[in-house]
């Protein structure tokens, strides 16, 4: 250890003796190097003479900090490459979102709150606030949360700690948000906080369940779009591309978002699929057959058969008309028409019209009359066959089961036995749904609807849906396209999803008011062509299709309205969806079903005695199809009925755009 030097005579005073005061005769010279001298000339001859001046251990020298290296030139490059695309991204945003502003015409009519969230949100907080100590506990509970918070944060970042599992939610699979303590803690505080507050509007006590069910689906929104997945500098895998691209995956990213914005006119209308690998007819929809009939509202698709044989009664497929039927007829692969062709069927199927302003006034009366009446009557006429057997799909399935009850009212025995997929007839449970068809929201849809001649436009009823799943229709694909500039994905399903079709007003409007808002069906408050509409009255044979996690046509309402036909019903529940849990064929050994031989009052009742069989259901319904099908006959080729083909399927009326 280097030795402090004791101070000589010159130096500043001991801070342990304090130094004698000086005249300014005796004060020290300007310079420094001369004071000792002068001093000791001074002194008298017995003062003792002065320590020698010990020259000070040299300091030790501090560690180098080595020099930063020189950026590269490709480095500089890359940053200064990062730099620029980062500004082109802002700028084509910018532009974008400029273009848009200015192009939105002024609003006429419009209904400032149409959905009724503010009245909604005030009885609920009203509620919340009648029980403080409800508020407390949730308070409490809300800060314990953010305490354990901290306290792992704490543990991660002293390494006592390991970084936790991957999480079952898809918006944070991407392994930074786990192993980053600090995009971690981002993801963590944000699942405390909206499970808390959504948990909160949940647990409101005395209120109308409609307007808290309207609070709750607001609230869901609002907090699903504040995630930190859904912000490029909060989402640790949009920045690692960012950088990795030297921006250019942002470039892409704003490039898209304003084609998206242009595409809506002004409205971001989100691509979810390239459209552009998929076209109808050529790789979609690709089943042989042959149009053998055109009428007002729909064309009428009979599919060559595959088999020597088929069955004496044919089946007549109705699909929904708000979107287009090849859902059922995708590729060979997953299309529910060839596979039942192939299974010794004549099928036939009602290709819907995509309408437009001159159709407006169109009624539910007339696709009743002029669809299923009316395909029906041509399917018997160019087979020769008794009846059909006829399916009907989503809002497809409502239009049949009222015809069935115009039918059995009227002794029309042209349907001999009726397949419903994921079709509603009650109404009471019908999900999510229900929130739109608030009377002050129906008025803002009319004036939507007279604005664009009297139709809604196709994307409108994309948006209704995409909202229902929206962490997965809507906001993983603005991350992928915008934060990520990730190239669109060639998927038949979304291809499909985005080829909407527009609807009449009048149709539109009376569906809406009397299936969802009224319940009129359920309620025996339906007429048509005056007749009262009954279920009851069906005695036919009847095969009901649910999806388990179908958000649409939620299985407890499948069931419910399933209790109000009069004959026997099969009811099976299917794994997955809306469209999954109807599209699942057997070679894909994908999910499962459930199948029970009673029908009691309840699902809950029904699942407690149901059997699982693994894989797709369309086998068992084709069982179930076979037994009322008639005998095997030689097969009906499209082009030797009594109907000249018009062209080959899929026929003219599904290219249609909206």
């Amino acid at each position: 250890m280097t030795k402090t030097p004791r101070k000589t005579a010159a130096s500043a005073p001991s801070p342990e003796k304090p130094a004698a005061k000086t005249s300014a005769k005796t004060r020290p010279a300007a310079k420094k190097t001369a004071a000792p001298k002068a001093k000791a000339a001074a002194k008298p001859k017995s003062a003792p003479k002065p320590e020698p001046v010990r020259t000070p251990d040299p300091a030790p020298k501090p560690a180098e900090i080595p020099a930063a290296p020189p950026f590269d030139s490709e480095t500089l490059r890359r940053m200064e490459e990062l730099s620029v695309n980062i500004a082109k991204a802002a700028m084509t945003a910018q532009s974008a979102l400029a273009k848009t502003v200015f192009a939105q015409p002024e609003a006429t009519g419009a209904t400032a709150d149409p959905f009724q969230v503010g009245p909604a949100m005030t009885e609920v907080m009203g509620a919340l606030a009648a029980k403080p100590d409800k508020l407390v506990e949730a308070q409490s509970e809300l800060l314990t949360g953010y305490m354990e918070l901290w306290g792992k944060v704490t543990r991660r970042t002293l390494g006592t700690e390991a970084a936790p599992g991957k999480p079952a939610d898809k918006r944070f699979a991407d392994p930074h948000w786990q192993e980053h303590v600090m995009f971690d803690m981002m993801k963590q505080s944000y699942l405390l906080s909206s499970n808390w507050i959504n948990k909160l509007i949940s647990s409101a006590e005395g209120v109308d369940p409609m307007v808290k069910r309207r609070a709750e689906f607001f609230t869901k929104l609002l907090t699903d779009a504040m995630s930190p997945a859904n912000f490029l500098f909060s989402n640790p895998a949009a920045l690692k591309t960012l950088v990795e691209t030297s921006g250019e995956s942002l470039v892409k990213g704003m490039e898209r978002f304003a084609d998206d914005l242009a595409r809506g006119d002004g409205k971001l209308k989100i691509s979810q699929a390239d459209t552009d690998s998929f076209v109808v007819g050529r790789n979609v929809a690709t089943t042989p057959g042959k149009v053998i009939y055109r009428g007002k509202y729909f064309e009428l698709l009979q599919y060559s058969p595959t088999t020597e044989q088929v069955r004496e009664i044919p089946l007549l497929i109705f699909p929904p008309w708000i979107n287009k039927f090849y859902i059922l007829d995708l590729q060979a692969k997953n299309s529910l028409i060839k596979w039942l062709v192939d299974q010794g069927f004549s099928v036939f199927l009602v290709a819907w019209v995509n309408p437009d302003a001159s159709m407006k006034d169109t009624t539910f009366e007339d696709y009743m009359f002029g669809g299923i009446y009316e395909a029906v009557q041509k399917v018997i006429e160019q087979t020769g066959a008794p009846s059909v057997n006829a399916v009907g799909y989503c809002i497809g399935g409502t239009l049949l089961g009222c015809a069935l009850a115009h039918m059995a009212a009227t002794g029309d025995k042209t349907i001999s036995a009726a397949t419903f997929f994921t079709a509603q007839h009650d109404f009471s449970e019908a999900g999510d749904l229900l929130l739109f068809t608030s009377e002050s929201w129906l008025k803002e849809l009319e004036r939507q609807m007279d604005a664009a001649g009297g139709v809604l436009p196709g994307s409108a009823m994309a948006d209704t849906f995409n909202s229902l799943r929206a962490n997965d229709l809507i906001w993983s694909f603005f991350v992928n396209n915008y934060l990520l500039g990730k190239e669109l994905t060639p998927f038949d399903l979304l291809c499909w999803n985005a080829d909407q079709t527009r609807m009449p007003k009048a149709l539109h409007m009376f569906y809406l008011r009397k299936f969802y808002g009224e319940n009129a069906l359920t309620n025996g408050k339906l007429t048509l062509a005056g007749v009262d509409i009954d279920l009851k009255k069906v005695t036919i044979p009847i095969y009901e299709q649910a999806g388990r996690e179908d958000h649409i046509a939620p299985p407890g309402s499948v069931y419910k309205g399933s209790k109000l036909f009069g004959g026997p019903v099969t009811f099976m529940l299917a794994g997955s969806g809306h469209i999954a849990g109807v599209v699942n064929h057997p070679d894909a050994n994908k999910y499962m079903h459930w199948l029970n031989d009673a029908h009691p009052d309840t699902l809950e009742d029904w699942i407690e005695g149901a059997v699982e069989h693994a894989g797709s259901w369309w086998p068992h319904w084709a069982a179930w199809l076979n037994e009322r099908s008639g005998k095997m006959i030689d097969a009906r080729d499209p082009v030797k009925g009594k109907f000249k083909p018009l062209m080959d399927a899929p026929g003219s009326y599904v290219l249609v755009k909206s």
